[in-house]
């Protein structure tokens, strides 16, 4: 997913040269006979217009297809790409792309509508085979799309899987907008200029500039493939009809209600026209450009749909029909997730998102838009919150509730079964959307849930994110597990916190903090004045402040009397959110009889004008109340500054607590990942790799196993070895140097509370023959013997361990070792990566931490040495998807350091799709 910068001049082509005749070794087979054909290589990617190709390893049977796209280029492009002029690709030069081993050489092409229209390779040189030559051709048509940088990113990416870390490269002075696309890659690049060639050589290894140029075309292109369906300047509505049980009749008339200020398409072939719009028997037929199309046709019309669509270059597909996945009782296996899949693969090969199927559709509240594309008759007014709700069947009502509760909206959007356009992609849009100042998400599950961390960590830290997320029970629900992700609600809760998202119960409770923040300031701290007319309604306020862990200033509710005037309130509230030691300020008011109250409400709406802190208010029994304490903005909504008033005060102080919270984490150092010396994640990862290959299926790995993967993170394990019989005992103690420890094999029986199957301290052979036969009497033949570790009187037992999960990714865990830490389930936990911040709240976690820093007068642990251990773990869950559980229990830490002292693990299929920037989801 990329996006190029603007680039110079029209004369200026994307295309950069190897050496005329330069092809290297090997032949390729078609993809589907080559067995090395690395298929993982394959990838939708997203263009800076937001349009979508496909990338994927090229073959000797793309020839045609590459000669082809030649013709189509003009002199010049073939000129800047060659060096010479070419009216016809030669073998040799034909042969950079397609005589491909995908090892010493490597092709990759972008694939649009089954042509192909853009092409790049690398070949290694044979002297120094640490370097290769890259070299890629953009077709005019599709140049300034960003498509020389998505190749040179994952043809880089393809190199250092084959172990290349050096690109050179070949470009003609003039041709500027090629230098570029080198140049802004975020690579430390040489250049030499000689006779009208600049020379160019980088390291292809990641750098921070590289990923930060990644990050930032990423975010670019998938904001724009939003604002298409979001911003479109004409809609078709596919399935229109003047039947009002139709679906296509609901979001025609929907449409046209709230006066999208483009063109309306309906599209019906069995009538003249819809709702007195003139309709078209095909998409075809119309006659101007079509941005959207919302498709209401049964699901077995989809496809017809989609190939017309195709055909006629519309850009997006709002798929409001059901019937795919949504209705397979086979789940992802079934025939109507296989139609799903299928659909999506054609229009991402035709530049085309899909928003579904089965969602309720989009809306944006926009007056220069002013677009209502969903089932909904009712949709909130124009104002600052972003929201995302998956469910298609809930949205209706949500956003009827929504309307009721005054929350405006500046777009919403359902994706439904999220077989394409997901929240991640709507986190990118808002992220830069001037018109969205809170994002409000309803999840069910995640497609991509490390890739929403990283996301919502960054929103975060520029908008409130509020997220509720449903099925919190669905793995003792039945009929609900089927729909919802497998995901457990602490790994949930964990990745909420470290992402700085602010979790909500309900969508009620997401409603009420969404007023605030998208109204108030955020508070600084949780220091928080009461004031009011009701020493009732005041109690209440305090009460709930208490629960939620915010201080109420000088301790109790100010009550100035059932009579306060207008003034008065004003007045009070003035001097209250002017206080230095006064976070936020809640008021509580009830008019008395005969008193409408509000003046009482404007005068409130007055006094917290420009205030630094946030002020919220339950006003009770108040006709017009929102008209009185409501800022309005130029579009009609609510603007800053606006007074958010609530039922109840506990429901004031419940959103006021979401806010504080979030406000402190905001005050939080960043924090970063560093960068851990001696980690080998290449020797890692070749690891893996070949015990997978031995044997692919989930399964426990043996001692050996984890020792190697352990120490190409940096982690020893105390020095051990493994025996069934007394001389092979003895022998081992004496190869590994006394004291020793004998330790049951067997997990169940080595730890127990009573340490049945453990002997420590064994200063000599007789002590180890004694400790031996001891436990070979009670049937513990096999034993670890294991080098003593040293145990100070600070010696704290923990336990580190990775829980992967294959809808969410992994978790690091950490608690203190003992029983009441395992029956009261007291752990911390924390998501991958860690960065220092995460690791350090990770050890601080659990409510056992003090015996970490001298309770009772025990010495201090090393709090670094167990950071740095966490780290590590963490880094190795990131780089390994294939480690579905590691365990490292006990880890001894003390005063002087750690020590670990036993591994457990299991390895099988990656639990969890990666975050990989290049490309779709």
């Amino acid at each position: 997913m990329t996006e190029s910068r603007s680039l110079p001049g029209p004369a200026d082509t994307e295309t950069a040269n190897a050496k005329p005749g330069h092809t290297g070794p090997g032949h390729a087979q078609p993809a589907t006979e080559n067995p090395g054909y690395p298929r993982h290589w394959e990838a939708d990617v997203l263009l800076a217009d937001g349009g979508a190709v496909h990338v994927r390893p090229s073959a000797a049977t793309d020839g045609p297809a590459i000669v082809a796209m030649h013709t189509r280029m003009s002199e010049r492009t073939r000129y800047l790409r060659y060096f010479q002029a070419v009216n016809e690709l030669s073998p040799s030069q034909l042969a950079v792309f397609t005589a491909v081993d995908h090892v010493s050489a490597v092709g990759l092409v972008a694939e649009l509508g089954g042509s192909i229209i853009a092409a790049g390779s690398y070949h290694r040189d044979k002297r120094n085979p640490d370097t290769a030559e890259v070299a890629f051709v953009v077709e005019d048509a599709h140049q300034r799309r960003g498509l020389g940088s998505i190749l040179l990113e994952h043809l880089a990416a393809a190199a250092q899987e084959r172990g290349v870390k050096r690109f050179t490269a070949e470009v003609l002075g003039e041709n500027q907008s090629m230098l570029r696309v080198f140049i802004d890659a975020g690579y430390a690049v040489t250049r030499e200029f000689s006779s009208g060639v600049v020379d160019l050589g980088f390291d292809i290894m990641p750098t921070d500039s590289s990923l930060a140029v990644i990050t930032s075309r990423e975010q670019r292109a998938e904001s724009r493939s939003i604002a298409r369906f979001l911003a479109p300047r004409s809609v078709a509505v596919i399935g229109a009809s003047n039947e009002t049980r139709k679906l296509g009749h609901a979001v025609l008339v929907n449409l046209l209600r709230a006066g999208f200020t483009g063109p309306v398409y309906p599209v019906n072939p069995e009538t003249l026209s819809v709702q007195g719009v003139r309709a078209y028997r095909s998409v075809l037929e119309i006659p101007d450009p079509v941005d959207i199309a919302v498709v209401t046709v049964p699901a077995a019309s989809v496809a017809e749909v989609l190939e017309s669509c195709r055909a006629k270059g519309v850009h997006g597909l709002v798929v409001v029909t059901g019937g795919f996945a949504d209705a397979d009782p086979l789940g992802d296996s079934g025939d109507g997730a296989d139609a799903q899949r299928r659909m999506v693969a054609m229009a991402r090969a035709n530049g085309m998102r899909v928003l579904g199927p089965n969602c309720l559709g989009v809306v944006n509240t926009d007056p220069a838009i002013r677009l209502n594309a969903t089932l909904a008759p009712v949709v909130p007014p124009p104002g600052r919150v972003g929201f995302f709700c998956q469910s298609g069947a809930l949205g209706i009502a949500i956003l009827a509730d929504a309307a009721s509760r005054g929350l405006g909206l500046s777009s919403f959007v359902s994706a439904g079964n999220r077989a394409d356009v997901s929240g991640n992609d709507l986190l990118q849009f808002w992220h830069g959307d001037d018109r969205t100042e809170v994002v409000l998400l309803y999840l069910e599950s995640f497609g991509n849930p490390r890739k929403f961390a990283r996301l919502a960590r960054t929103l975060a830290r520029a908008k409130p994110v509020i997220a509720v997320k449903s099925g919190r029970h669905a793995l003792v629900s039945p009929g609900l597990a089927a729909s919802s992700a497998a995901v457990s609600d602490t790994a949930v809760a964990t990745l909420f916190a470290q992402s700085g998202v602010i979790r909500t119960d309900t969508l009620g409770e997401a409603f009420d903090a969404a007023q605030l923040l998208a109204h108030q300031p955020i508070p600084s701290g949780p220091r928080v004045a009461i004031l009011g007319n009701s020493t009732a309604l005041g109690v209440l306020a305090l009460d709930a402040c208490v629960e939620a862990g915010l201080t109420v200033v000088d301790e109790v509710p100010v009550d100035f009397g059932v009579s306060v005037s207008p003034e008065e309130l004003g007045s009070a509230v003035k001097i209250a959110v002017e206080r230095i030691d006064v976070d936020a300020v809640v008021v509580v008011y009830v008019p008395p009889v005969a008193i409408p109250g509000q003046a009482h409400a404007e005068a409130l709406r007055t006094a917290a004008a420009g205030s630094r802190v946030p002020v919220v208010s339950t006003f009770l029994a108040v006709d017009g109340l929102s008209d009185s304490l409501t800022v309005r903005a130029a579009d009609g909504g609510a603007a800053r500054g606006s007074v958010p008033s609530y039922r109840t005060p506990e429901r004031a102080v419940a959103a006021l607590a979401h806010a504080v919270r979030y406000g402190a984490w905001l005050a939080r150092p960043l924090g970063s990942v560093p960068v851990l010396a001696g980690v080998d994640t290449a020797a890692a990862r070749e690891l893996v790799v070949n015990l997978r290959r031995d044997n692919p299926a989930d399964r426990a790995m043996t001692d050996p196993e984890l020792v190697e993967l352990l120490g190409c993170y940096g982690i020893s394990i105390a020095l051990f070895d493994t025996a069934d019989n007394l001389p092979d005992v003895l022998a081992a103690a004496d190869r590994i140097g006394y004291p020793v420890v004998l330790k049951a094999f067997e997990q169940s029986v080595r730890h127990r509370f009573d340490q049945v199957g453990v002997r420590l301290s064994l200063g000599d052979a007789e002590r180890v023959r004694g400790a031996y036969e001891e436990l070979a009497a009670s049937g513990m033949t096999h034993v670890y013997v294991q080098a003593m570790a040293p145990r100070d009187r600070g010696t704290v037992p923990t336990v580190l361990s990775i829980t992967s999960d294959t809808s969410f990714g992994a978790l690091v865990s950490f608690g203190i070792g003992g029983v009441a830490t395992e029956l009261l389930d007291d752990l911390a936990y924390q998501a991958v990566p860690l960065t220092d911040i995460d690791a350090a709240d990770l050890i601080s976690g659990p409510k056992a931490a003090p015996m970490l820093t001298g309770y009772r007068g025990a010495e201090v642990v090393d709090r670094g040495a167990m950071l740095d251990l966490a780290l590590r773990l963490s880094a190795l869950a990131d780089d390994i998807p294939e480690i579905g559980e590691l365990v490292l229990q006990p880890v001894l830490a003390g005063p002087a350091g750690i020590c670990v002292t036993g591994a457990t693990g299991r390895i099988g299929p990656p639990g969890s799709r990666p975050d990989v920037r290049r490309r779709l989801r």
